[in-house]
């Protein structure tokens, strides 16, 4: 069993307005150091994969058809035996 930490990202350029309101809000707290804000989400699956190729080819896949859209998103994989 292995887990595969799935990092998802916005590409460079594309709008970020979580990111644009979450700064927003934070300099209006008086937090004017603070110059850019981006947001990530992760995603955690549980991979029942004889090797971990399998459970990276596993997360891969379901990030193309599923938690991602290519357009947009940039997304990083790290896999790791479940303990």
């Amino acid at each position: 069993m292995y887990v595969a930490k799935v990092k998802i990202g916005l590409k460079k350029g594309v709008t970020d307005p979580e990111g644009n309101n979450t700064l927003k809000a934070l300099q209006l707290l008086g937090f004017k150091s603070i110059e850019h804000v981006s947001t990530e989400r992760i995603i955690r699956l549980q991979v029942k994969a004889a090797r971990k190729e399998e459970a990276v080819a596993e997360a891969e896949k379901a990030c193309r058809r599923l938690l991602t859209n290519p357009v947009i998103h940039d997304y990083k994989i790290e896999v790791e035996e479940s303990k």
